[in-house]
């Protein structure tokens, strides 16, 4: 399988059509039934405000998982990148992966440090970047991440042999 500039894609990992649907349900569930209970058991105000505020929130988060969790990540031989072309990370500027247990990492995914930083970008339930830190996963299923990062453990082995 090749993508945008002829570059081999050696993995793929995308959210998958059962926890899309669940996330993105419950997040819309949540926001609708908030603004019932603001309108029909009209609070307080102030709790009118609060709760279609949350209600608000849930439902632009809603929108942005629909958006991130409709793309990819792809892994090539040279980098880490968004179906839509969106650079996450080098293969060469990763420094490190953790893909242990208490890990601060996304669900079914792993966590990644480069060794430069970059500008902040979240693609809910696929992956999210910190200056140096990367997230990988999150409605994505597990073998598809664990496949991923054994490919990246294993070119980040053949890259610094020393390690």
């Amino acid at each position: 399988m090749t993508s945008q500039n002829n570059q081999k894609v050696l993995a793929v990992v995308q959210a998958s059509a059962g926890r899309r649907f669940l996330g993105l349900a419950s997040l819309s569930l949540l926001g609708l039934l908030l603004i019932y209970i603001a309108i029909a058991r009209s609070p307080e105000f102030i709790w009118q405000v609060f709760l279609i505020a949350v209600a608000v929130a849930a439902l632009w988060s809603a929108d942005a998982m629909r958006r991130g969790t409709a793309s990819a990540v792809e892994l090539t031989e040279t980098e880490l990148r968004d179906a839509d072309g969106t650079l996450i990370a080098r293969v060469a500027d990763i420094e490190s992966m953790d893909r242990g247990f208490f890990a601060f990492k996304p669900s079914n995914g792993f966590l990644i440090k480069t060794k430069t930083g970059n500008r902040r970008v979240w693609r809910p339930g696929l992956w999210w970047r910190i200056g140096r830190r990367i997230g990988i996963g999150g409605m994505t299923p597990g073998h598809q991440t664990k496949l991923m990062s054994e490919m990246l453990a294993a070119m980040m082995a053949e890259r610094d042999p020393q390690d």
